[in-house]
């Protein structure tokens, strides 16, 4: 019976070194003709989007850039090559999504579009729920998740035209939602959207990818744009939210987003690395973790139980001065 055990097991351990090499050579295959493949891009002002854009320009695919300053635009284009193009976008307005989906038919023609990277989003208002209202929900679900959604189904012509790739930004917090406001709402929305378009895609050779980043050092996690967000907030909140919370949990608060910055990882090439993947394998995956704290620390709590996920939250957060 020992023996059979002995055998069993090695048997599995050969099995599951043979899958990691099948899987690490397929998703080493690289599509061909890069150069003659557009990708559009939101987002593309700072952070994620901004290098991806400068990443995919140097290996030489025909990068369309989305930015919502004239700015942001123009900083990008000094930092590429000429086969770079800009073009400003609001997320949040349909004019502006159907002026820009104008312009990137009128720049792939019958080729069809073969990469969409939906990236563009914001995070605050990232405060405990009972100190918002309905409006502040809205402005986050606006750009990260009715916008995203927008953006594609206006760019999806053109997308099944090339047989191509949309890559949907989501987050870790679409995992485990940590904190209130609609950011983690948002993201999980972008993790069933995208599951769901993936499944219907399929038919059409369309392949969709979810990249799911931890914590990186972006315009998104600023340190000084939570705090002054944070306390305009709190300012606006009603008396008994006020009482319950009470200042000493403000000042927790706020020494903890203080220090934001600096537990956010700085190489943003470990996101635009998997976005690059998904749009350049011949195999991409379903799913890419980016970030030691995602791969290692969020993925796997979000497979946890949820009432230990809770107590894990409950005993490690910032209590209101009025809790129980």
């Amino acid at each position: 019976m020992y023996l059979f055990f002995q055998a069993m097991w090695l048997y599995l351990v050969v099995l599951l070194g043979l899958w990691n090499l099948l899987r690490l050579f397929r998703e080493r295959q690289v599509v061909s003709h890069l150069q003659d493949k557009h990708v559009f891009i939101t987002g593309c002002d700072s952070g994620f989007g901004n290098l991806l854009a400068r990443q995919l320009d140097r290996r030489g695919m025909r990068v369309l850039a989305a930015c919502l300053t004239e700015n942001g635009a123009e900083e990008l284009r000094s930092k590429t090559s000429d086969r770079l193009e800009t073009v400003i976008l609001d997320v949040t307005k349909t004019e502006s999504i159907v002026a820009a989906t104008q312009w990137v038919k009128e720049r792939v023609g019958n080729r069809g579009l073969w990469g969409l990277v939906n990236n563009a989003g914001i995070s605050i208002p990232t405060v405990p729920n009972q100190w918002l209202n309905k409006q502040e929900f809205a402005k986050i679900l606006d750009v990260n998740l009715l916008g995203m959604i927008e953006m594609t189904l206006n760019m999806l012509p053109l997308v099944r035209k090339a047989r191509g790739r949309v890559v949907n930004v989501s987050s870790i917090m679409g995992r485990v939602s940590f904190f209130g406001g609609g950011y983690c709402i948002s993201k999980y929305g972008v993790e069933a959207f995208s599951d769901s378009l993936r499944r219907e895609l399929s038919y059409f050779g369309v392949k969709v990818a979810i990249i799911e980043p931890g914590f990186f050092k972006t315009d998104i996690t600023n340190s000084d744009t939570h705090l002054s967000n944070t306390k305009m907030v709190w300012d606006q909140a009603s008396s008994e939210v006020k009482e319950i919370y009470g200042e000493n949990f403000l000042a927790s608060n706020l020494s903890m987003l203080k220090s934001l910055d600096q537990r956010c990882n700085e190489d943003l090439s470990l996101v635009t690395d998997c976005m690059e993947h998904a749009l350049t394998s011949c195999h991409p995956r379903t799913r890419y973790s980016a970030g030691w704290d995602a791969k290692l620390f969020y993925l796997p709590m979000s497979y946890l139980p949820t009432f230990l996920v809770d107590a894990m939250i409950y005993w490690t957060s910032i209590k209101p001065d009025k809790a129980l």
